[in-house]
């Protein structure tokens, strides 16, 4: 459904994005992460042909983006990362404008959607809030029922329960067959969208892997309380990492292996509590952003 192969973009002397290659297949939600200024965004607008590869390529459903943008566009739903609307419309006129401009949409599709998004679209847009703009945006991105999904962080100034409405509505167009590929902060967000991340660090591409497989690999992280002697040369020489002693009774550390060569450690000692968690999807893509994992 979309592909990109050896992409890159430089702007002057500065690589954007440098040999990316990437496929996504039909009916699946792909993640696409990084840090701020990492490439995500400008990865997105060479697919919508918003600005050109310095070189490679990319295609969206068997097309080549460089020669067939407009049909590519027509099918598609985007989102940009920025959403910047009229502001001397209401959301009707901005929607009405939009749903001309791709070709017609299903007035009861839209409706569902404002009544989702809880939005008053006879409103002008100026001075709402960006949590309102984005709203419109997101409308706008599916309401002509595209065969694909592009949204540049999409939950962007969404509180809590719009977060969820909007989390609710892909996994619910993942069920009609839609590939939706979306760039993301929130990682409890995409811990239960998608089906697989993509992590671009400094313009590259450092790793792809699937959900599931990401949560199996993730360490743990362990908080001990001990009443007497902390093992701290124990603990080193069972490869523990990330050791922190914040009190002379306490120790946090990371763990990855067996645990019950752990527990034998802990165990000779004075322990007085213990508390073991996985890593969450915050903590597993820390270590990618500061290079660590062997990247």
């Amino acid at each position: 459904m979309l592909q990109l192969i050896e992409l890159t973009k430089e702007y002057g002397s500065t690589r954007a994005v440098e040999n990316l290659s990437l496929k996504v297949g039909e009916g699946e939600i792909f993640g696409f992460l990084g840090p701020n200024g990492a490439g995500k965004s400008t990865t997105i607008h060479c697919l919508l042909d918003f600005v050109r590869p310095t070189s490679g390529r990319t295609e969206v459903m068997g097309m080549d983006c460089r020669r067939q943008g407009r049909q590519i566009r027509r099918r598609i739903g985007y989102l940009s990362g920025d959403v910047a609307l009229y502001e001397d419309m209401t959301g009707d006129e901005v929607l009405d404008y939009c749903g001309r401009l791709s070709g017609g949409v299903d007035p009861a599709f839209q409706r569902r959607l404002t009544e989702r998004f809880e939005i008053d679209p006879a409103v002008k847009l100026k001075g709402c809030s960006k949590g309102m703009r984005q709203k419109i945006g997101l409308i706008q991105a599916f309401m002509h029922d595209p065969e694909l999904l592009i949204l540049d962080e999409p939950t962007s100034g969404l509180d809590p329960r719009m977060q969820q409405a909007f989390t609710d509505l892909i996994l619910e167009e993942k069920k009609r067959g839609k590939t939706i590929f979306m760039s993301s902060h929130i990682l409890s967000e995409v811990e239960k969208t998608c089906d697989r991340v993509g992590l671009i660090r400094r313009g590259r591409l450092v790793l792809v892997k699937e959900v599931g497989e990401l949560k199996k690999s993730r360490r743990k992280v362990v908080e001990a309380i001990f009443s007497g002697e902390v093992p701290i040369e124990e603990l080193t020489a069972v490869a523990v990492d990330d050791l922190e002693q914040p009190e002379s009774s306490r120790v946090r550390f990371h763990y990855q292996g067996d645990l019950q060569a752990l527990l034998a450690v802990l165990s000779r000692y004075p322990l007085e509590n213990l508390h073991v968690r996985d890593a969450s999807l915050e903590e597993v893509f820390a270590d990618y952003y500061e290079g660590r994992e062997g990247l």
